[in-house]
């Protein structure tokens, strides 16, 4: 019987789509969402993962925090579980990434510690190989510098929700800002032009660009990121949201903005399965 019960284990989990180690599968297969912590120095960051990304290939999008949180904020708020929710029904595995500390404002070497998570992420369930970004305010210095050439792993689309993409500006808005840009990027002045996500893009191919921000927003003001970025958007997959209110309020999170973010990385999941179709 038991060598029975190991052969059916063993049939079973050799049917998986998987690119993960096989001590990673969990058996029997989660009804539920599984939640696996990755740790690091800097402190822990959580991949969620879907049951049906064991029994089938899934992307991975990457979740980058807003300015003096952490993953694990990320991790215990009703509001991101909302967006979370949301992308694992597509289905997709999502990393709520610690991206070095609180405070990294999008610097290389947050990303070189974001692609050793993800590195990590990816051996846990069926990996198609693509990998999204959504960055949260100060998260989408980090989410957009992922995008661009030279980063140490490929990013297939970008989603931005009241996001800074634009560091110099960043900069000048206070000493606070500063002193932690200076810290993170290892500065004694104004940040080169070439360390500027914003730059980047207006010098990259156009990105699939979901961009969600508000007029009102005086936190990081939309036309001198979201509006100056948008320019770059890749046409007819990308989106420009335009939402009302303050910086993160509450319509950010609302049961409608994450099936913008559903729909959007849904629409590009289905552009790379047609074109694999294709070749």
């Amino acid at each position: 019987m038991r060598g029975v019960l190991f052969l059916l284990v063993f049939t079973l989990l050799a049917a998986l789509p998987v690119p993960a180690r096989a001590a990673d599968v969990p058996f029997p297969l989660p009804k539920e969402p599984d939640t696996v912590r990755l740790d690091r120095v800097s402190g822990p960051s959580f991949l969620r993962v879907p049951p049906a990304c064991y029994r089938q290939e899934c992307a991975l999008v990457i979740v980058s925090h807003p300015r003096g949180q952490t993953a694990e904020r990320l991790h215990s708020s009703p509001q991101i579980a909302e967006l979370v929710r949301a992308l694992l029904d597509v289905p997709l595995a999502v990393l709520l990434s610690d991206d070095g500390g609180p405070n990294t404002w999008g610097s290389p070497a947050a990303l070189d510690q974001v692609a050793s998570l993800r590195d990590e992420a990816v051996t846990h369930f069926a990996f198609n190989g693509r990998t999204y970004a959504l960055g949260l305010s100060m998260g989408g210095l980090l989410a957009l510098r992922s995008a661009l050439p030279g980063s140490p792993y490929p990013v297939s689309g970008v989603a931005l929700i009241d996001a800074w993409v634009d560091l110099r500006a960043a900069w000048g808005t206070s000493g606070q800002r500063r002193a932690e840009i200076g810290a993170a990027y290892g500065l004694t002045g104004e940040p080169d032009p070439s360390l500027n996500p914003l730059a980047g893009a207006e010098a990259a191919p156009p990105l699939p660009l979901l961009v969600l921000a508000s007029p009102e927003d005086t936190t990081v003001p939309a036309r001198s990121n979201a509006e100056r970025l948008f320019v770059r958007a890749e046409p007819h997959v990308s989106e420009f949201v335009k939402m009302s209110g303050p910086h993160l309020g509450g319509n950010r999170f609302s049961p409608a903005t994450a099936q913008h973010l559903a729909s959007f990385f849904r629409r590009l999941e289905a552009r790379a399965a047609e074109q694999a179709r294709r070749r």
